[in-house]
């Protein structure tokens, strides 16, 4: 079963290659992302590494959390699972709308 693992800190130019390389010194890894702004294309920082075991991804937690990728410090610890979101995105900001009016009646 393989294991997901948060690295956090990294830096912007920081690649999936780059990021993958560095955590196959420690166990095999299934996957490695860097997540993106999907407007800019600019990396936001952080990524996923899913590593092919849990001994592997503890290995990973223990030797890599607190070491150098490129110019920063990163931070590897276990992915939490993803929160459940409102489908398509949808979010409500302020306090416009939302109300129904019957704009058909005459105003008093």
């Amino acid at each position: 079963m393989a294991t997901k693992l948060y690295v956090g800190s990294l830096s912007y130019r920081t690649s999936e290659d780059e990021l993958r390389e560095f955590f196959e010194s420690v166990g095999t890894v299934v996957a490695a992302n860097v997540a993106v702004d999907r407007f800019s294309g600019r990396s936001r920082g952080f990524g996923f590494v899913e590593m092919s075991s849990e001994e592997e991804a503890s290995r990973a937690i223990e030797q890599l959390n607190g070491k150098q990728l490129g110019d920063r410090t990163i931070i590897v610890q276990e992915a939490r699972p993803q929160e459940d979101r409102p489908p398509g995105g949808q979010r409500r900001f302020g306090s416009g709308g939302g109300g129904e009016r019957d704009y058909r009646s005459p105003r008093r």
